[in-house]
């Protein structure tokens, strides 16, 4: 799944240790999000929407 978790973490300035303490989860698990090694479960990506006020799909794109 492609995502744009990445900008949207550099465009706030976080770190992705910031971004992890966040939604208390791991430093590792933010880095395999974005590099799309790891994708997250839905609360987690509910959680990651709210905190980003967007919508899950905003954020998340399939990969046909």
């Amino acid at each position: 799944m492609k995502n744009n978790l990445k900008v949207l973490r550099a465009q706030r300035d976080w770190s992705q240790e910031v971004l992890s303490r966040q939604l208390g989860v791991s430093r590792q698990t933010i880095n395999a999000i974005e590099r799309g090694k790891y994708d997250p479960s839905l609360p987690l990506a509910f959680k990651l929407a709210k905190l980003f006020k967007m919508k899950i799909e905003d954020i998340f794109q399939c990969e046909d």
